[in-house]
């Protein structure tokens, strides 16, 4: 009896093996028709899906090929939809005589490619972390089904409830500051437990490219925060991260092939199933030698070098940047195919103006350059800009789009101004010399401007999420006001960070989270609301109006925008930066020394000309030209005329 009851629970057990194709998710859940590049991949994830063959009966779609991967749960479907109009779409998998049939959405798009508009140097920036902001929807704050986390506000590096729905709550804030843009750290899904203190609030450890992570909001959030902003005239460029993914990604638990990360060979081979539950850098139930183990060196040179060694090289690009970020590959053409599709998927669904790309040069240059001429064949006037964290011009210049400084065309519009930020940043604590100190060192970044392409698509920055608050722990405005005043008039895309408006200080001595305090009046409890007015102090509200009164001068003013650059070494410690468009002029003059100075009117007249008088933009008054101005200990002055 025994043996007739072991003999009937194999042939269950058979059965159930080949009862039916399960589909467990296909990604992208959707997709659009009228796109230049007519092949869809579809990843389908599946029990045992790899055997499976793929067919379709709609109209105008066909079946290219199918890629079956090592992994037995994974099957790539590429289709050509090129002569596809919108529907639904039927997708059958047959697989050891059981078929599913899928239902699969095709959309019409809401406006062509050429017809998305991406930010440029006529737009401000402003970065800021969801996590940290606002927090609009307290019922977000601690959602089962997600890997163990806690929010708590006393910890730095845990998180702390901000979302999109905090955002969209003070849209008119950001307009009463006067910024045309947002950029946003990662809003997609991070599931990633606490470990020891820390967490992934910051959201660079994806691990669900096609969801916005559920503690921020839903996707359709997403999409109806882009939507207001718009109606308040305001951008919204999303934060992406290609290098990388979150160790909590599927992908881990299930490696596609071998070749879908680089050196993931200490990974091992999987020793069955894990509950993902593992904190972040645990080893989970994987076979582990560290000894196999890349890290980054964290050296962006040997990418561009053109003596490199493979070894400098391989640890840039192959090297992983954490333990517990994986590394993905893009030179695998399926795996950049599915980051290519994932970035249109979020132009097209949510109706993003602009792509913020996280440490570009570790990801593979040839495979990035792809991405970007794809995205530029699709929307000529889109605009990406990535992040290419090396001080000196002649590195960055080569990163940007038809550079002659490269043999690979990076396609890329718009690179980071790190020579800047570092230049800046020395020069705040330096009296200005005859040479090379104060902002003799900002003159001597400027004059690499020949090397970009295109200077206006540069884009400068005094601080950001990753370092330092300008102000440091201080609340020194008269160098806070030097630094913006440089950074709003000079020929630059310019990108402030959250809360530098009402005197956000901090530094990373401790931790990063020092550095993405949150925003005062964000959150329930908070008896200082810095959104406001009435809640902010003296000393906040006197930097808000500065920056604002700046900010609004700045906005629509094709002076800052399309004119002529003319700047002057800084002489007796001033340094003056001229902008001239059909007979307009602005200078932006500052006293680069803790002393009085003097502005020598005539060394400046091939830019002031016979003009006796200019309008102060901040305050309003009229400046005498006819003769020599002092000026105070580190005084900013912005002029018209």
């Amino acid at each position: 009896m025994k043996k007739i009851l072991l003999l009937f629970s194999l042939i269950l057990g058979a059965i159930d093996m080949n009862a039916g194709v399960k589909i467990d998710r296909i990604e992208p859940s959707d997709w659009y028709v009228g796109m230049k590049d007519a092949s869809l991949q579809l990843m389908v994830y599946g029990k045992n899906i790899r055997t499976a063959d793929v067919a379709t009966d709609y109209l105008g779609v066909r079946v290219d090929s199918v890629v079956r991967l090592q992994s037995p749960n994974y099957l790539l479907v590429y289709l050509n939809v090129g002569g596809a109009k919108a529907g639904e779409m039927t997708l059958t998998f047959t697989s050891k005589g059981s078929k599913a049939k899928v239902k699969y959405r095709l959309r019409d798009r809401e406006m062509s490619g050429e017809a998305r508009k991406g930010f440029t140097n006529a737009d401000v920036l402003y970065m800021l972390m969801p996590d940290r902001f606002a927090n609009g929807n307290p019922k977000n704050d601690q959602l089962k089904g997600m890997n163990t986390y806690k929010n708590d506000r006393t910890q730095p590096s845990l998180r702390h409830g901000g979302d999109l729905e905090g955002l969209r709550q003070h849209l008119d804030y950001f307009n009463k500051l006067g910024v045309t843009a947002l950029w946003l750290t990662p809003v997609l899904e991070n599931n990633s437990p606490d470990n020891n203190g820390y967490s992934t609030y910051h959201g660079y450890g994806t691990t669900d490219y096609y969801k916005v992570d559920p503690r921020f909001g839903t996707n359709e959030e997403y999409k109806q925060l882009v939507s207001e902003a718009h109606r308040h005239g305001l951008k919204v460029v999303m934060d992406m991260i290609f290098n990388h993914c979150g160790f909590e990604h599927p992908w881990v638990r299930d490696i596609p092939s071998a070749d879908w990360f680089n050196t993931s060979e200490w990974m091992g081979a999987p020793k069955g199933q894990t509950d993902g539950t593992h904190a972040a850098g645990q080893e989970a139930s994987y076979g582990r030698d560290r000894s196999k183990y890349l890290q980054t060196s964290y050296k962006l040179t040997p990418v561009l070098d053109p003596y490199a060694s493979k070894i400098d090289l391989k640890e840039t690009v192959d090297g992983w940047f954490v333990p517990t970020y994986p590394d993905l590959n893009q030179r695998n053409p399926h795996v950049m195919k599915y980051l290519v599709q994932n970035s249109i998927w979020w132009i097209e669904t949510v109706g993003i103006d602009g792509i913020r790309m996280d440490t570009y040069p570790y990801a593979d240059r040839r495979a990035m350059s792809h991405w970007m001429k794809t995205l530029d064949a699709e929307y000529p006037n889109f605009n990406t800009v990535g992040e290419t964290w090396v001080t000196e011009p002649a590195y960055t210049a080569a990163w940007q789009k038809d550079s002659k400084l490269s043999a690979i065309n990076s396609y890329l519009k718009t690179v980071m101004d790190f020579s800047f930020f570092d230049k800046l940043n020395m020069a705040k604590n330096e009296d200005t010399d005859d040479w090379w100190k104060g902002y003799n060192r900002i003159y001597n970044s400027l004059v690499y401007d020949y090397l970009y392409e295109n200077p206006s698509s540069v884009m400068a920055f005094i601080e950001n999420h990753d370092t330092d608050r300008f102000l440091g722990n201080g609340r020194d405005t008269l160098l806070l006001k030097q630094a913006l005043a440089l950074l709003l008039t000079i020929n630059r895309i310019p990108q402030l960070y959250y809360g530098t408006e009402v005197l956000m200080n901090g530094t990373k001595e401790v931790t990063d989270g020092n550095v993405r305090k949150d925003f005062p009046g964000g959150f329930s409890g908070d008896s200082h609301n810095a959104f406001t007015a009435e809640g902010r102090t003296v000393e906040e509200n006197a930097m808000f109006d500065w920056l604002s009164r700046l900010l609004h001068w700045r906005l629509g003013n094709e002076l800052i925008t399309k004119g002529k650059q003319v700047q002057f070494i800084p002489y007796k410690g001033i340094y003056v930066v001229a902008r001239q468009y059909r007979g307009k002029t602005s200078l932006t003059i500052l006293n680069g020394r803790n002393a009085e100075g003097e502005l020598d009117v005539a060394r400046y007249a091939e830019v002031i000309g016979n003009t006796k008088s200019a309008r102060d933009v901040m305050t309003g008054t009229a400046i005498d030209l006819s003769r020599n101005r002092k000026l105070s200990p580190r005084q900013t002055l912005i002029i018209e005329f």
